[in-house]
């Protein structure tokens, strides 16, 4: 059995070189014996399975691994968003899902996405325990599928269409039918294909909604690089808003009405500001160590308590299940809002955001507006260096050997979760990859321009090492 590790968001592994079904097999039986010590003999588990290649059969795979230790299998019967996994979990009083997904990453990935008893990511403290079951696996004879199914100990069910009705139940879907609103949806060949425009009907132009396991050969992640065709189709289309999420449907990419992209900070500052001051919402702020400080603003403007976390959404939703949450979010496209399911949903998310159009009567480039109107401007900018420096680069930041970033003095250092410096311009990250020789080198500042420059500063810090 190779090395199999768990990230921050799951199991992922390259199709037929580790992400094999012996080893999906040994991981599903890791899972069932941790099940089977938390809850008793007769655990239940709902499966899902992304639109990436041979999504159906690894689905079954750990079906079958799992009714043969006595589980009870509730299967997705098509490919199924994880935000639908989650909800199952939730709704039906399951003790765990498991999506086959590897989420936005290349489409010669797949993986393995654990979801906890309250309808959202496992725990830390779960995945590592799952984990250490690895180590402890013995022989296990698989009975054939089709008796499992005939027992009953495998079912199956639509639950796309569940997740579409509660949908229906929580955003005021007859509003944004009504007002004419059209989107322009790019699902990017992923599990999120067809909902928008279930919920929505007329008025959707769907994008990348074909059977394409191999996503023409771009990874199915929902940042700007990866959306010019959105983009075009906006202004082609003189939609209203542009909506694009990544393999599994649990990441966002929001384009405003002029074919603008309007990144995960902005969305997240939206949110709370339109839950807080429409919806009549309370709770805590929930962000990640690389998100913006603007939510800090909205805190403190609002009397909110603002949290920051360690990255990767699993830490979020600790929170969000322990606490009283109002908005939780991060950098990457994920977030979740009070009234929902505690996991991210990139539909759902895009949906609440047409609604906030909707009601405020607003277009989505006025709304920006209107934040920085009333807590500044804020821009972030990015670079995803490939090096074998990222170690050194971390340490040497930490360490307060840099005095200043783009000619403006360190006035401050944080080490959360990588290494962050303020200057009075704004802020530069470091976090390093933790599977690939890459430093993740992030900004913040008042403008597009100068955040670009705090990025470019960074990478010549990186560079002289």
């Amino acid at each position: 059995m190779s090395d199999i590790k768990f990230g921050t968001d799951g199991w992922r592994a390259i199709i037929a070189a580790d992400f094999t079904f012996d080893n999906v097999a040994n991981v599903a039986q890791a899972t069932g014996q941790w099940l089977i010590k938390t809850y008793g003999d007769r655990p239940k588990v709902v499966i899902g399975h992304d639109c990436r290649f041979h999504g159906r059969r690894f689905q079954l795979h750990v079906a079958r691994v799992l009714a043969s230790m006595g589980c009870n299998v509730l299967m997705g019967n098509g490919f199924t968003s994880t935000p639908a996994v989650s909800l199952a979990v939730l709704k039906n009083h399951f003790n765990l899902g498991v999506v086959i997904t590897a989420s936005h990453n290349p489409p010669e990935y797949s993986g393995y996405k654990l979801k906890a008893d309250f309808g959202g990511p496992a725990t830390p403290a779960q995945i590592d325990a799952v984990e250490h079951e690895l180590t402890q696996l013995s022989a296990l004879t698989l009975r054939v599928t089709h008796e499992l199914m005939e027992e009953g100990l495998i079912q199956e069910a639509d639950l796309q269409s569940a997740y579409l009705d509660h949908v229906r139940t929580v955003l005021d879907i007859p509003a944004i039918q009504a007002s004419g609103l059209k989107i322009v949806y790019d699902a990017m060949f992923g599990a999120g294909r067809g909902t928008v425009s279930a919920l929505l009907g007329d008025g959707v132009t769907e994008l990348r909604h074909e059977e394409n396991p191999g996503f023409l050969g771009q990874a199915p992640e929902p940042i700007e690089k990866n959306l010019n065709g959105l983009s075009r189709a906006i202004l082609d289309e003189k939609a209203d808003l542009g909506l694009a999420t990544d393999g599994d449907a649990d990441r966002i990419g929001l384009y405003d009405e002029q074919g603008c992209f309007v990144d995960s900070h902005k969305i997240l500052c939206l949110l709370a500001k339109y839950l807080y001051e429409e919806r009549g919402l309370r709770g805590d702020i929930v962000k990640t160590f690389s998100t913006t400080t603007m939510l800090d603003k909205i805190g403190a403007a609002y009397g909110l308590t603002v949290h920051t976390t360690k990255i990767g959404f699993k830490y979020i939703g600790e929170m969000i299940v322990s606490g009283d949450v109002l908005v939780g979010g991060e950098e990457s496209g994920g977030m979740a809002v009070k009234g929902h399911i505690p996991e991210r949903d990139g539909v759902f998310i895009g949906l609440l955001v047409a609604e906030m159009m909707v009601k405020r009567g607003k277009k989505l480039s006025e709304l920006v507006a209107e934040l920085f109107e009333q807590f500044g401007p804020h821009y972030h900018s990015r670079n995803d260096l490939h090096t074998h420096k990222k170690d050194a680069a971390l340490a040497h930041l930490a360490s307060g050997a840099v005095k200043e970033v783009n000619r403006k003095s360190i006035t401050a250092i944080a080490n959360l979760d990588g290494v962050k410096v303020f200057t009075e311009d704004g802020w530069l990250m470091y976090r390093g990859s933790g599977t690939e020789p890459v430093l993740r080198v992030y900004s913040e500042a008042t403008s597009p321009e100068l955040a670009d420059e705090i990025v470019a500063a960074g990478v010549a810090i990186v560079e002289a090492l």
